[in-house]
């Protein structure tokens, strides 16, 4: 399937799906049951810090910083809805980031070599360009500059719950594009392998300066009635994190 169409699918799911997703997956946290920002502390200070998210979704994770006296922000999004409605949450708390809708494959004017921080909450997996993300990204930082993302751990998708055992369903090796139904509209996901999303990030020049695959401990602690993602993230990270520096 054409990236093209792959973008006109999951921007029109996202565009109708706007008001049921409002503030999914925002930092603090990284993932469902996955480690918080709160844990881990990987912006550490941001006061001041010129800040990108791509894929900003309704605006809580712009909002997150905000209230940590970020200083400029902006935010890259692919559906209009979305940033219809990250525009009216943020301006109720008084918060303006400058909000951009395009793909985040796509030359939209952002500036190069001008911010500190780049960042992505389970969003850069939807890329159709992994390597042409990572380098427009990039570009868009600073040098030294960081860039931290978040994303489905591709064991979750190959892995399913069978009378209390994990099987392995599908190959961790498949990397190619599948539709699935949410919402009773299509989506279409990738699954890359760990290595893909590393070796992008060295085509681009970054530096990883960390990687982290880590159930949260409540779920790891958990013993009495385990649903099947619950008994999925005690054997194995259903999501991971990435920070990486432009050299």
């Amino acid at each position: 399937m054409k990236n093209k169409t792959i973008l006109q699918v999951n921007e029109t799911y996202w565009t109708s799906n706007a008001d049921r997703w409002f503030g999914a997956t925002a930092l603090p946290e990284y993932g469902v049951q996955f480690v918080t920002e709160n844990e881990l502390n990987l912006f550490s200070d941001v006061t001041g810090k010129t800040m990108l998210e791509i894929g900003c979704g309704s605006g809580h994770s712009l909002k997150f910083h905000a209230d940590r006296n970020a200083g400029e922000l902006w935010g890259l999004d692919i559906s209009q809805k979305q940033l219809e409605n990250a525009k009216k949450f943020l301006a109720k708390n008084n918060y303006s980031p400058k909000l951009i809708c395009a793909a985040m494959e796509d030359e939209s004017g952002i500036p190069k070599d001008y911010f500190d921080i780049v960042y992505s909450i389970y969003a850069i997996g939807w890329a159709t360009d992994l390597k042409k993300v990572f380098h427009r990204i990039a570009s868009y930082l600073k040098k030294d500059g960081i860039f931290i993302f978040s994303w489905k751990h591709p064991l979750h998708s190959c892995v399913v719950v069978n009378e209390g055992k994990l099987v392995f369903e599908k190959s961790y090796f498949d990397e190619e594009w599948y539709s699935q139904i949410v919402d009773d509209m299509e989506l279409m996901l990738p699954n890359r392998k760990i290595s893909t999303y590393i070796n992008a990030l060295a085509d681009a020049g970054f530096i990883i300066e960390s990687m982290v695959e880590q159930t949260n401990e409540s779920t790891l602690q958990m013993t009495d009635e385990i649903d099947d993602r619950s008994t999925k993230a005690q054997k194995l990270p259903l999501s991971f994190v990435f920070k990486a520096r432009k050299a």
